[in-house]
């Protein structure tokens, strides 16, 4: 059986489906966007055509949801359903392979503060999404808080695309951080380039970048009319009588990112410190399964996309194909992890925005659970976990279950927060289709399947 079944078409995800279908096998590419790209190459999905090519031994899923994967015999089975989500004629489909290369990517991390449940406020990628994606500004006065350099990229495509970003506000001291792991800043050196082209953005603009600035509170009766900004100390706690009101329509945040670990822990890959544990060959701990990019560390697309042409090739030979190492992807990965342990300590997310909490902030938006809520649940109950977590507070057991606050609430209360991502089912379905009867595609046997792409045996 020599088929591979990549999840994510992102860099990580793209790159891995060229490397293994270099080597002649049979490679799908399972993505639930339209186009190919993810997060960071994000097309319109309503324009023609498409800006990437791939090789013609591998079939593009698009808009498909992998909601489970099962181990069968010799390999995985990976349950789909592929169409628009609200679609009627979404279909379901079962695939099996050999070998699997997750790359999942991640998603944005949002801090609490009192008024982040307002119209308005959104997460740093959201807005970058609609400004990339369809041309659309979240609002015509945008503050932009968080941390990471992302910030800066997310404010030139709001200027792009007709905003107007009255502040850049990051929580951590952008210069002075990168002295931590002065190596690893270094090992980066070629994205300088992006960097000095976005600030020179902000300064054409005329946009103020503030450090060790954050937003801790959005304001307004319906929707955000203005927000508060505080300086803070060095371990994130505002600064008392350092406080400004900004007047704005709309607030995107962005604290880092949360690898989505759901397909990962479903096929049983080992966790550690929230990201999947690689060897240098990004192989995971179930065996014939590999990962790339933000599921095994937040470290940018050069670096995901190194990472997925390693685990592209393994996979390959691990399904029987010849193959070379890919030493110079690996001489990336390396490099790419330092520069990336090295952002790590530069952006620290640090507890003092526990801090910019009061006792009626809600925490869990869809549950609508707040600050007093959660701990008053705890304090009554004994919580060993994420599963009692979630039963006692409700926190977690909302429409987006626990993948925008799990992070945050496990935090709060001192658990491990890996367990919002473990479920059994990884994307919802509906009942019907749950109950439907999926077709099962099996590769065919090596050498017929050789012949057919044209490899000899």
């Amino acid at each position: 059986m020599r088929r591979i079944v990549v999840i994510g078409a992102g860099p990580a995800g793209m790159a891995a489906a060229s490397a293994a279908a270099l080597h002649g096998v049979e490679v799908v590419l399972v993505d639930a966007g339209a186009k190919l790209g993810g997060q960071y190459f994000r097309q319109d999905a309503l324009a023609p055509g498409d800006r990437f090519k791939l090789p013609s031994n591998v079939e593009h899923v698009a808009n498909a949801a992998v909601w489970a994967i099962e181990p069968v015999d010799g390999g995985h089975r990976v349950h789909l359903r592929v169409g628009p989500a609200d679609g009627p004629a979404r279909r379901g489909r079962a695939v099996e392979a050999r070998a699997l290369v997750l790359a999942t990517g991640a998603y944005d991390r949002a801090l609490p503060f009192p008024g982040w449940d307002l119209p308005g406020v959104y997460t740093a990628g959201a807005a970058q999404a609609l400004a990339k994606g369809q041309g659309v500004a979240v609002g015509d006065r945008v503050v932009v808080g968080g941390t990471g350099p992302f910030l800066l990229p997310v404010a030139a495509s709001l200027i792009g695309v007709g905003a107007r970003v009255v502040e850049v506000a990051e929580a951590n001291a952008a210069v002075t951080g990168w002295l931590v792991n002065p190596v690893g800043a270094l090992a980066g050196w070629s994205k300088s380039g992006e960097l000095v082209r976005h600030a020179g953005t902000l300064a054409r603009h005329r946009v103020p970048y503030r450090s060790r600035t954050a937003v801790i509170e959005a304001h307004g009766s319906e929707c955000v009319e203005s927000v508060t900004v505080a300086r803070l100390d060095a371990l994130w706690n505002p600064v008392p009588g350092s406080e400004r009101r900004l007047e704005a329509d709309a607030v995107t945040v962005g604290f880092g990112f949360t690898p989505q670990l759901e397909l990962a822990l479903a096929a049983r890959c080992r966790v550690e410190d929230g990201f999947v544990v690689v060897d240098a060959a990004q192989g995971t701990s179930a065996p014939g399964v590999f990962a790339a990019g933000e599921l095994t560390g937040i470290g940018g697309a050069d670096l995901a996309a190194s990472e997925g042409t390693v685990a592209g090739a393994a996979a390959a030979k691990f399904v029987g194909a010849a193959v070379e190492p890919p030493v110079r992807a690996m001489a990336r990965v390396r490099s790419g992890r330092r520069f990336a342990a090295a952002l790590n300590a530069a952006y620290p997310v640090r507890s003092g925005w526990h801090d910019w909490l009061r006792d009626d902030t809600i925490v869990c938006r869809c549950e609508e659970v707040t600050k007093r809520a959660l701990f008053r649940a705890v304090d009554e109950r004994d919580v060993g976990g994420v599963r009692s977590l979630k039963l006692v507070s409700g926190a977690g057991l909302g429409l987006c279950q626990g993948r925008v606050c799990g992070r945050n609430v496990a935090e709060l209360v001192g658990v491990d927060g890996t367990g919002f991502a473990k479920r059994p089912i990884a994307s919802p379905i509906r009942l019907a289709e749950l109950a439907e009867e999926e077709p099962v595609e099996t590769p065919v046997d090596a050498e017929e399947s050789g012949r057919a792409l044209g490899v000899e045996y």
